[in-house]
């Protein structure tokens, strides 16, 4: 959810004449703490399946941080089991897993 939509939200849950409208600079206010909420949620969520949040500003960039994070994880899998075929026609390809991480 953006800060502008979160905004909007606020908006259209007011009624003309309602003491519980707010102006410009209240909802300003209200829309970064909600984000800040769900930012902290999902930051909570990832670190308690064991992966780190980087220094994710949004939900978005903590989601990209976490997509590239478990695709390094199946990437290292992966190169382990490469690592632990005997056949000569894999070798390297442990190696060759693990670049892809880097390009």
């Amino acid at each position: 959810m953006t800060h502008d939509e979160i905004i909007e939200m606020a908006r259209q849950s007011s009624y003309e004449g309602s003491t519980c409208l707010l102006a410009g600079f209240e909802l300003e206010a209200f829309a970064k703490l909600v984000a800040e909420k769900e930012r902290e949620v999902v930051a909570n969520w990832i670190m308690d399946r064991g992966f780190a949040t980087g220094h994710g500003d949004s939900i978005v960039d903590l989601l990209d941080q976490l997509e590239w994070q478990i695709a390094e994880k199946e990437r290292e899998a992966c190169a382990k089991i490469a690592d632990g075929w005997p056949d000569y026609d894999v070798q390297g390809l442990a190696e060759e897993i693990r670049a892809r991480g880097q390009a």
